[in-house]
């Protein structure tokens, strides 16, 4: 019974140690796998195993990829010049299903945090400021989080790409459609305020 116990205690760590799952939401989820058939729990388990096993960054943009460049590097319908910069593929994702969208991408892997030991030797700042170089990008979009981090993050890039013929642009901010201003924090009624357009 105490292995058994052990078994199950073990399971609830693994689901609590993901971000955003709380101890009674780990709880939930071990035992939800645990009533799962076991055709269906192996299949879970085959899928997690796969996706560590055959996904790994792409070699140009470092968006998950099962080959050598990911699904969107290799798509020749995506416009060539326009290139956008996010700190993790799931922001990628997210603005892939917007699907507005038809540049090309760059993850950093994260942003500047000095506080947390995250200099730009640890982001793909240079590998981005090489394709830059390159010389066929004739748009940067800054894809990064409107916050201190993020910010940081885009002057940093800002500054090593001085010089370069690139333009770089920002993604729009400010009040998101049907938003009521209370519902807003300061920055975003600060951007919303900042970036007003004539109508």
């Amino acid at each position: 019974m105490a292995e058994t116990r052990g078994v199950i205690a073990t399971l609830i760590e693994s689901f609590a140690s993901l971000p955003g799952i709380g101890r009674k939401t780990a709880e939930r989820l071990a035992y939800h796998v645990l009533r799962m058939p076991r055709s269906e729990a192996i299949a879970f388990a085959d899928a997690l195993r796969a996706a560590k096993d055959k996904l790994h960054p792409c070699a140009t943009c470092f968006n998950l990829a099962e080959q050598a460049q990911c699904d969107i590097c290799l798509d020749p319908r995506r416009d060539r010049g326009l290139l956008c910069v996010v700190e993790h593929v799931r922001d990628l994702l997210a603005l892939e299903q917007a699907g507005s969208y038809r540049g090309l991408y760059h993850v950093l892997q994260g942003r500047l945090s000095p506080l947390d030991g995250v200099g730009p030797e640890k982001l793909t700042i240079d590998q981005l400021v090489a394709r830059i170089r390159a010389g066929d990008i004739r748009e940067l979009i800054m894809g990064t989080t409107p916050n201190v981090e993020g910010d940081a993050t885009a002057l940093e890039i800002t500054g090593r790409l001085a010089g370069l013929p690139v333009e770089i642009t920002r993604l729009a901010r400010g009040l998101t459609v049907g938003a009521s201003l209370e519902q807003a924090n300061r920055e975003m009624l600060a951007d919303a305020i900042s970036g007003r357009q004539r109508i």
